[in-house]
């Protein structure tokens, strides 16, 4: 196994930063321009499993693991780049395998397999919630960016079951009780949440359609997506989806080798089936609506993928490469840069 080897990958709030959690240690690339920001061998952290950024702050949460792990992976720490040291650590019963990050840099979520507990954050943390899930290996679990509408998102009890809480519950005075969304009939594979936390995408294990639901009044959610994507009619492996700053947009990853784009703001400009008269005969199927544009990466090599500035997507994959398109709102999409990221120069300046 390489000692480079890319073991997780996570974009920070805003999609302008990446950090990669390696065999080496830990390093974080701005985007634009692609640069290396932060490099951390692993004499100084070990190998890492989980990584998360606040921001583009000083402080980064890990997890060990990998082939040299230099911390237990039941353990969350928090490095502060400034001080050049951990300054937080937090310990738990059984492993764990993701956290999350509040933007406002007062919330942390930490994912365990069955259970997720949220803590304030970062001065003195005291738990705050704590959430039983099923089952969750991949530890599925996202935080959206507003301040006003902080929607946390991760899986219910039953098999494609979503589960919604607003973590400023408790200063509305409101229920701590977290909303049911059934979501999908085989279990969830991906989560995202726009930035204002008034929408929630999910996509299943089957990986052919991606529901995107209204959740800006929680007491009056509803199961039923207020628009369904289909990436394809073949089942696959969906890595990641994201929307785009202004919710226009959403991009998805699968193992595949595509990321498809669908138009989200005007959904006309989504392809239809060229079935769409025979709704009667095929029922839902020609209701989905299929990608605006899509590109190719390295096809079963897994990659996060997120929105860049003008019109582009980024696409970061686990084999070292970046990638970079333009789409346009009739369908065409371009490279417009390919890099490997593991080789970008260090850039000091933000």
């Amino acid at each position: 196994m390489s000692s480079r080897e890319v073991i997780n990958l996570r974009f920070n709030q805003d999609q302008g930063c990446f950090a990669c959690a390696m065999q080496s240690g830990v390093r974080i690339y701005n985007v634009e321009p692609l640069a290396e920001k932060l490099h951390l061998d692993s004499d100084e952290v070990g190998s890492v499993e989980q990584i998360e950024m606040l921001n583009r702050t000083n402080l980064i949460a890990i997890v060990g693991g990998g082939s040299r792990p230099k911390f237990a992976d039941n353990t969350v720490l928090i490095w502060d780049d400034i001080q050049k040291k951990f300054v937080l650590e937090l310990t738990f019963p059984l492993p764990v395998i993701g956290v999350r990050l509040h933007t406002a840099g007062n919330k942390i979520a930490i994912i365990l397999e069955k259970r997720i507990y949220v803590y304030s954050f970062p001065n003195k943390p005291v738990k705050l919630f704590s959430f039983d899930t099923r089952e969750n290996p991949n530890g599925l679990c996202e935080i959206s960016c507003s301040t006003e509408n902080p929607i946390l998102a991760f899986p219910g009890h039953k098999c494609g079951s979503l589960q919604i809480f607003n973590l400023n519950a408790t200063e509305q005075g409101s229920s701590s009780s977290p909303i049911n969304i059934s979501a999908h009939q085989n279990e969830i594979a991906c989560i995202a949440i726009n930035q204002r936390g008034n929408r929630v995408a999910t996509a299943s294990k089957k990986g052919t359609l991606i529901r995107v639901f209204n959740v800006q009044d929680l007491k009056n959610v509803r199961s039923e997506p207020i628009v369904e994507l289909r990436r394809g009619a073949d089942p696959a492996t969906l890595y990641c989806i994201n929307f785009s700053a202004d919710s226009s947009f959403l991009a998805a990853s699968s193992d595949k080798g595509t990321v498809h784009v669908f138009a989200l703001g005007d959904t006309t400009l989504n392809r239809r089936s060229k079935f769409s008269k025979m709704g009667k005969v095929l029922g839902q199927y020609v209701e989905s609506q299929w990608g605006l544009a899509h590109f190719t990466v390295p096809a079963e090599c897994a990659c996060i993928c997120a929105f860049g500035s003008a019109s582009s997507v980024i696409a970061v994959c686990m084999d070292g490469t970046f990638h970079r398109y333009v789409f346009t709102p009739d369908g065409n999409c371009n490279r417009e840069s390919y890099d490997v990221y593991l080789n970008a120069c260090d850039d000091d300046a933000f």
